[in-house]
């Protein structure tokens, strides 16, 4: 043995290297695949990577089979949450007249933590004070940072889902409902068919759940966005076993106390000084408080919050603060700004991508400019390199690069290396304007997607999020765009999904998942609000690469505005 260790101590370096690493995979391997806790550590890693852009990549921790298990489980678990309709007399509102009240009469923000994750924790005292906002110009999505300063709000959080080419999306190619005031700003699902959704009626009741235009508006919900898994239902944690499913991610969500006080979490992710939270920690923190109803929001590099115009929290993405479609703000006066109708006129949304990100573009020209520098640089000379000779009446002339006749060169400047990023493998959607068929009625603005989606969508997270769209619909994945979703029920091989509506059908493929199809129940004599973009299909495909740079773009069709107020 002491002769093995001694030949050992004679290898060369790269021979000890290689050995080590050899001797270092074979052990994590023994770990993970042969041990119940290396099983348990692979579960949650599947669980991480399925709720991420390369979901598909989580079959290398538990195989092709098993992943697609667990995103159907996922799926089945989040459709099973929604269905319980939530009793708004749980919840009873303090009416509050009051004006001109300081940002300590509105909100309060404390510091929380656990074992692997940091974040902040913001009451909202008074739920009426809290509006839906929308970007303040077409093609883009803003900053939450911006909306807050410049609508006056006192405070703000992300909200709901967006397509998300690349994780690098412009955030105006929304998904799902958008509605303030009462009306339906966004929507790319005919009236009739139900979203997952979370939002606050006129008195400031937290609804979660999914639900079509029509009890929308019967149930009074006048701020909403799409997003989901539901965490609480009337009293009851919906999470019972597990830690539901998502692994670790930056996190947003929101709930409410029977007293009507609302509690926002953001939970940073994604960084050495927090790894992110579950949803199974989420839904604790909320059970601690004496949370009634709560629900999940987009997460990922989207989570973040805004309090006086300061960004509190640490967004995850490498630039920073992300540009949203929709953001939660707290108001002094909610009633003294409105949401911009953004999507109004727009027959095309762009959802961007690395082809027009300014930050990436930036990012890119600054290594193409390092790199030309670096090839262009002039070999120099050292005169303290090397023996300068010289001798009695002469002088020698150093020569670069020379050996010994007077100057040993002084080193050359390497060339530089392209550091571009690679690009994964592409796919393409299509689209065909068709006849709306839902009869005539109130209308919002829609759009028919086909670009990655940030929405979990049926049994998809966030993500970023850690993936996310919401399965509003259940369309098998609002996720399925160039190549990419973010969708965790596109997470695996093979899955597709078809959303119906008013002159609106989808699908989505993504390797292994089985199909899930919305129903339009209990239409019959009801007139839809048309409230979707343009008809037509898409289509996409994923299997363990990154979407497509290609531009990302929607047919919308315009239309106007639904009320959701009840007459």
């Amino acid at each position: 043995m002491k002769g093995q260790l001694l030949a050992v101590r004679k290898w060369g370096w790269l021979k000890k290297i290689l050995f080590a690493i050899a001797l270092l995979t074979f052990m994590t391997s023994s770990f993970l695949y042969l041990t119940p806790p290396g099983g348990d550590m692979r579960m949650w890693m599947a669980e991480t990577v399925i709720t991420t852009q390369h979901r598909s990549w989580a079959w290398i921790f538990v195989g092709a089979e098993r992943r697609d298990q667990m995103v159907q489980k996922m799926h089945n678990d989040i459709e099973d949450a929604a269905k319980e309709k939530q009793d708004l007399n749980l919840v009873k509102i303090r009416k509050n007249g009051e004006k001109a009240r300081s940002i300590d009469e509105l909100i309060k923000v404390e510091d929380i933590s656990g074992q692997f994750w940091k974040g902040k924790k913001m009451y909202v005292y008074d739920p009426t004070t809290i509006k839906i906002m929308t970007p303040h110009k077409p093609g883009e999505g803003e900053r939450i940072s911006s909306m807050v300063t410049r609508t006056g709000a006192v405070a703000g959080v992300n909200g709901g889902a967006f397509d998300d080419p690349e994780g690098l999306g412009n955030g105006f190619a929304a998904i799902g409902f958008i509605i303030s005031d009462g009306e339906i700003i966004f929507t790319d699902k005919d009236g009739s068919i139900p979203q997952h959704i979370v939002g606050f009626t006129r008195e400031g009741q937290l609804v979660v759940g999914k639900y079509d235009a029509f009890q929308l508006r019967d149930m009074g919900v006048s701020e909403a966005v799409s997003f989901y898994p539901r965490l609480i239902a009337n009293g009851k944690p919906l999470i019972t076993n597990g830690d539901g499913g998502w692994g670790r991610a930056p996190r947003t969500a929101v709930g409410q106390k029977a007293d009507g006080t609302v509690i926002f979490l953001v939970i940073d992710g994604r960084q050495s000084h927090s790894v992110g939270a579950t949803l199974k920690e989420l839904q604790d923190l909320f059970l601690e408080e004496g949370v009634v109803n709560a629900g999940n929001l987009d997460g990922g590099a989207s989570s973040e919050l805004v309090v006086d115009g300061e960004l509190l929290t640490k967004p995850s993405s490498r630039y920073g603060e992300r540009r949203l479609p929709s953001a939660f703000l707290v108001y002094d006066d909610p009633s003294s700004v409105k949401a911009t109708r953004v999507w109004d006129g727009v027959d095309k949304i762009d959802a961007g991508g690395s082809h027009d990100h300014p930050d990436f573009l930036r990012e890119q020209a600054e290594k193409k400019a390092r790199q030309q520098q670096g090839q262009t640089t002039p070999k120099t000379t050292d005169p303290k390199d090397g023996a300068q000779g010289t001798q009695e009446g002469k002088t020698s002339t150093p020569q670069t690069g020379a050996a010994g006749d007077g100057n040993a060169s002084g080193g050359t400047a390497s060339k530089g290396k392209d550091a571009t990023n690679g690009t994964g493998s592409t796919s393409s959607g299509t689209g065909a304007n068709g006849k709306a068929t839902s009869p005539a009625a109130p209308n919002g603005t829609g759009a028919s997607s086909s670009g990655t989606s940030k929405q979990p969508t049926n049994g998809g997270a966030d993500d970023e999020g850690s993936s996310s769209t919401t399965g509003n619909g259940g369309s098998g994945s609002h996720d399925a765009s160039a190549g990419s979703t973010r969708s965790p029920n596109d997470a695996s091989g093979a899955s597709s999904g078809a959303n119906t509506g008013a002159g609106t059908s989808g699908s989505s493929q993504s390797a292994g998942t089985p199909a899930t199809q919305d129903k339009q129940d209990d239409t019959a004599g009801k007139t839809a609000p048309s409230n979707t973009g343009a008809s037509g299909t898409s289509s996409g495909s994923s299997a363990g690469s990154t979407s497509s740079s290609s531009v990302q773009s929607q047919d919308v069709k315009v239309a106007p505005s639904m009320k959701l107020d009840a007459q």
